[in-house]
Order: C-alpha cells, then structure tokens, then sequence
C-alpha cells in the first residue's frame, strides 16, 4: 500500500478501547432526591459499586456482552474478507487480541462478561468452503468465480470492487435447484458448520466467568427491501437441531416461532431478538402477519413467548425512536441509519413501524382490542459485527463490514483521494457516489458513515452462568448500552421509598417492594407508583448529564408518549412545568475532543413520580441515561487525519443506556402474560 492509502491505515489504532450521587427535583413528581458530596461526584467515580441483592441470600450483578456478532462463517463476512472464526470471536471477548481483515489488530481493553456468535443460518459455511480450493464444494462450476478470495494476496483494498456478492448468489442460488448434488453438499456444510460453532461455544463457556450462548442469524425479507432479521439464542447446547431454521426453509417469522415451539415442547429452549427495525422499511412492526393478514391474540401470543427482547441500538444504527415519531423528545435523533436495508443505495426507509417506542404504543393499541401485546420487550443492545469483535468505542471506531470499511476514507469520514478512487475503481464514478461538502471535498456517500460505535447487551444476574443470565433474558431484566458500561437499575411498586436509595441492600428492598426492570405491575386505585432509577457512569467514559423517564400511554383510544428528567447532574433540579434539567454547561474541544472535566455525575438516583398517572390507562415506563457530550467516531477519524470534521455528520454526540420498560395495568385488570409454553401440538 503506498501514498495516501497508507496514511489512512495508519490513523486506524491498533486495539479497541471497548468499550456524584445528584440532585433531583424537588418539584411536582417527585417524591425525594439525595445529593452526594463534591468529594465524590467528578473525576473520582466509585470504581464498582457494591452489588444489591435481588432476593434474600442472592445479589444480582451487572454483566455486559454482545448477542449480535458475524464471524467467517457467515456469508456476507466472508465476502468482507472476514477470516475470524467462533473460536477467535470468543478470544476477543475474553480480551485477546485477533485480526482485522484490513490488517491491524483489535482488542478490548476490558473483556466482556458473556458474547454469542450470531453467523447466518442460511449457507452457513458454504462461502469459504466454496473458496477453498481443496474442497469438494470448491468443484461445482457455481464456486470457480470465488476461488482463493480471501487468500493473503487477495485480502486487499484493489479486491472490494469484486466483493459484491449480489449476483453470485442468484447464480448460485439457481445452481442449487438444479443440481441435487450440489444441495446435498451445501446441507452438510451447514451441518459442519452449525456443530463447530456449537463445539466453539462449549470450548469457551467459563461459569462464573465467561458465558458463551449458542445462537445463529434468521434472516427474512421481502422483495421490496427491508431487514426482518432475528438473532436466536439458545439457552444450553444439549440436543440441538441438527441445523438452524434459516430463510431457505421459510421467510415467516412465524414459522421460525413454530419451530421454536416445537423445540420447546422437547425441552430445549431459545428466543428470538429482532433488529434494526429502523432499516425494515417500516415492516418489523406492521400490524399484520408477515402474510399481510390481521393479527390474532393467538399469535401475538406467539411472537411474544419466543421475542421477549429487541436490540435497539446497534452498528447500523438505534431504532429507539425517530425525530419523525417523537417530536417533543429532543434527543430522539441519536445515531439514525435512514436507510433501508437490501431497497438499493441510500434508499430512505419508512419510519412508522420501524422504531421500538413507537411499536411499544401501537402494542398497547393491540391490547385494548383484545389481540394481547406482541411489543412488550425488553431491550438490549449488541453490535452486528462482521469481524469476530464489536467496535464498542468512539475513540477508536474500526466499522462493521472489514475490508469495505477498514479506513476513514471508506467510512466517508474523510475526504476521498484520487488515489484511493483509483484504487476502488471509481475515477468514473457519478455524482451520486459522492457527498460534496461546502468547501467542495468530496466524500464517498457510504452507509458506513451513519453507523455507530454501538451497542452492548447487559443484564442483571445473580452469576455469570449460562442459566443466570439466560434467565435475566426472559424475565427482561436487561437494558442496553451505546457502548460505555454505564449501569442502570429501575423499579416500580407501591412499597418504594427513599431509603431505598442510599442504604446497603436497599435494592434487596426494592425488589421485595415493587418490580424490576421487564417487569408488570397493575395500579392501585387512586394511588400513583412510585418508581426507583438508578445508574452509573463507566469510569472510562464520560460523567453522566440526566436521566429520563419515557412514558407512553393510551388514553380515549389514542396512544401517547412524553419524557420526563428525573434527575439532574452538578447540584441542577428539573422544572416542574418543563420537566428538564437546565444545560449542565459540558463542553466539548473540537479541536482535540477534550471534554469538561468539571461537569456530570458519577451516579444518579432519584424516587419519582409521575405527576400526571391515571390509573385507569394502560402505560409503559423506562429510562434512559445520558452523558456528557464527546466526540463522535467520525470527529475523531477527522481529527487523527488533520481535517475538519465532514460538515453533514454530527460532530458529537451523547452516550446512552436504556432500561427495559415496566409495563402498568389499570387497577381492576391484570397484565398481559401470554402462555410460556406453546399450546399441544393438537390444539
């Protein structure tokens, strides 16, 4: 590599940095605040906080990983030039260094708790077996045109215009139905493949330590474009299918749920975990079957039992909300990849119907008409990583898709040379390739430079077994990450109090006195809940601004949402008629990305009260934790370059975790719990 190419390379960092006590308002609803002393609050954040028992004789303990990670044996990794294997995925979580395909190493500075590599079901394997050349596979006419395409030769920046895969797989595709086989060989690929990945998860599962989950990709589209994809995690490894339901066999999700069920039914169980709902052209959350027909209780029933959880933030962006569906929640724009998946370049998709909050209220809608609740999730994050390893951290962003977008010019964060076109074969290229910025330097117009340095999947388990955190999954006491390891608890009940948030055990208490995180609660006539939030910042981020209450509700047969602070940094209290904290004042040096060392919270709690419940309205509550601001990956792929920022992307950003809801019933009905087990195959 030589000229600027090679400069580009050298500004992507060798290893990946993975990843105050405040006071709250003492306005209209909220109960009581408590604020720590100065001493405590800044640059001396608590190192871990003691862990609160959840139950007498257990503590529940914050864990942090990734249910959303692309290794070799998917096909679209491999066409990046992806060569990691499960067994170097899980090497990465557990803080050893691997191979990038552009090269350079990544590594975490901190490991992680729990990972699950999540490769394609559908051809699982087949790609580099079909490009090894000793292989079987490797014969049939269909493979020739893939020979040795990740070989050491091949794994350069001259190969990405030849990694375009479109047309292979219809070619191979075709080649499939013709050729019995050809079949036969890809179904045992697959067969291998699945029981390595399988053996991988075994060989690294550490209990107590280190927890691996074996789990696969279920990819479903529609001709017109859009991602209904799944991640499907399994909670032990004993008798497995002997290959995962993939889109070859159907694109229903429901039949996916069908098979799950019959699994079950054999004892071994799973769940499914949509994403990026925010680039399924606004399919993921349509009030119809995928067959386009209505819905029925008995099968919302079903989608519930088997997706009890949706990522809401990831690599290709957080589909939390929309500025579109959540005008009055300024911070709903965070990290948006517009774009739909599959519908062609840079093709915007439909926002209604892609986004969690917005699905959560139209749930509620469901439920009024006697159809149950197929929304009621809880969430986590995860990064859909193409690499083995998730890019957790905006300091030192290395993308998704490896060689496609291993240098800032690829990204689109910086300008494009005619060198690098000329590499990429683009000297040609339209105007359509290019974003043009105000000085007249042209950028490649990738989705690459929408993406973000997200997400993390975390969780509250009494140990780091398989079974304690599979379980937290279920009950959904989980909450997701942009990517800092900022902790957060949240309770409801009506046996609440204040002491609650400053005494040793007082989260013991709060789980005897209300729910968790995931959990339901059914109002009490005339008496509002109260609800605990608690959280934490990463001492290796930035100090922690606000944290807010999301409400949605439905009322007179409408569906309605608002946010409220709840509890505010540096000594700020919320306005009671606004409900906001003031601006804190953190600041952010564009000039080398320093941050305000005078300015946020190591923790913030607060008891609070929602000055305007009703308990005869159905509701969802949750929270969300945001940061000081920092630069974006993108300001700092700018900075190390020596230009400025590319004037169409934000410069920066707030870092933030979410609880998973608590769901409130109207007093004189209880919550929408769906069977947990399917129905006999007979009924």
């Amino acid at each position: 590599m030589k000229g600027p190419m090679r400069a580009l390379w050298g500004s992507v960092l060798i290893s990946v940095l993975a990843a105050t006590i405040v006071a709250c308002s003492d306005g209209d609803g909220v109960a009581s605040s408590q604020t720590a002393s100065e001493s405590r609050e800044r640059n001396e954040p608590p190192a871990q906080p003691v862990s609160e028992a959840s139950a007498p004789g257990r503590e529940r303990h914050a864990y942090f990983g990734d249910l959303h990670v692309h290794t070799t044996y998917s096909i679209d990794a491999y066409q990046f030039g992806t060569l990691a294997t499960p067994d170097d995925a899980y090497r990465y979580a557990k803080g050893e260094a691997i191979k990038h395909p552009g090269g350079f190493d990544m590594q975490l500075d901190r490991p992680l708790d729990f990972y699950a590599v999540t490769d394609h079901g559908f051809y699982l394997g087949v790609v580099g077996a079909g490009a090894d050349p000793a292989t079987e596979i490797s014969t049939y006419a269909a493979m020739k045109s893939i020979h040795n395409l990740n070989a050491p030769e091949n794994l350069t920046l001259e190969s990405i215009p030849g990694r375009d895969f479109r047309a292979w797989i219809g070619g191979f595709t075709r080649a499939m139905a013709r050729s019995e086989s050809l079949k036969a060989e890809v179904a045992s690929i697959m067969r291998s493949t699945w029981a390595d990945e399988v053996r991988a998860a075994d060989r690294h599962y550490q209990p107590g330590q280190f927890t691996t989950f074996a789990a696969y990709e279920y990819s479903s589209s529609k001709e017109d474009g859009g991602s209904m994809h799944r991640n499907v995690v399994f909670r032990g490894t004993e008798n497995l299918p002997a290959v995962p339901f993939n889109r070859l066999m159907s694109l229903d999700p429901e039949d996916l749920w069908n098979w799950m069920d019959d699994l079950r039914r054999r004892d071994v169980e799973s769940l499914a975990i949509p994403h990026n709902s925010n680039k399924s052209n606004g399919q993921m959350f349509e009030l119809a079957t995928w067959a386009g027909d209505p819905m029925t209780l008995a099968h919302n029933e079903k989608r519930l039992r088997n997706e009890p959880l949706v990522e809401i933030t990831q690599v290709k962006g957080t589909s939390e909300t929309h500025p579109a569906l959540s005008m009055n929640d300024e911070w709903a724009g965070f990290e948006i990849d517009p774009y739909i998946a599959g519908g062609g370049p840079l093709t915007i998709a439909k926002t209604a119907g892609g986004y969690v909050r917005d699905a959560m209220k139209k749930g509620l809608l469901l439920e009024a008409e006697g159809l149950g609740n197929p929304f009621e999730y809880g969430f986590i994050g995860s990064s859909d990583t193409h690499t083995g390893a998730g890019s957790y951290d905006e300091t030192n962003f290395f993308s998704k898709v490896g060689l496609l977008d291993s240098t800032p010019a690829l990204r689109g964060s910086v300008p494009i040379s005619d060198e690098d076109l000329n590499t990429l074969q683009l000297s040609d290229a339209d105007d359509s390739t290019f974003y043009v910025a105000s000085d007249g330097r042209r950028y490649l117009s990738r989705n690459a430079s929408v993406y973000g340095a997200s997400g993390l999947a975390a969780v509250w388990a009494e140990e780091n077994t398989r079974e304690s955190v599979y379980d937290a999954f279920r009950r959904k006491e989980t909450f997701a990450t942009s990517g800092p390891r900022i902790r957060v608890r949240f309770f409801a009940g009506y046996d609440l109090n204040p002491s609650m948030l400053g005494t040793m055990g007082g989260m013991s208490h709060a789980y005897a006195g209300g729910v968790s995180m995931g959990g339901d609660l059914t109002a009490k006539p005339g008496d509002a809940p109260s609800f605990i939030v608690w959280a934490a910042r990463d001492a290796q981020s930035a100090p922690l601004q606000r944290v807010q209450i999301i409400k949605g509700w439905l009322e007179d047969g409408e569906a309605h949402e608002r946010v409220f602070d709840v509890a505010c940094s540096d000594g700020l209290a919320v306005d009671p008629t606004t409900h906001r904290c003031p601006d804190n004042g953190a600041k952010v040096n564009l000039s080398d990305c320093a941050v305000s060392a005078d300015r946020g919270a190591a923790e913030l709690k607060a008891l609070w009260q929602d000055p305007e419940f009703d308990g005869k309205q159905k509701a969802f509550y949750y929270a969300r934790v945001l940061e000081n601001p920092t630069c974006r990956w993108s300001t700092w792929d700018a900075l190390r370059a020596g230009v400025a920022p590319r004037d169409n992307l934000e410069r920066v950003i707030q870092e933030r975790a979410w609880s998973s809801p608590i769901w409130v019933s109207p007093h004189g009905t209880s919550a929408f719990t769906p069977p947990t087990s399917p129905p006999d195959r007979g009924s």
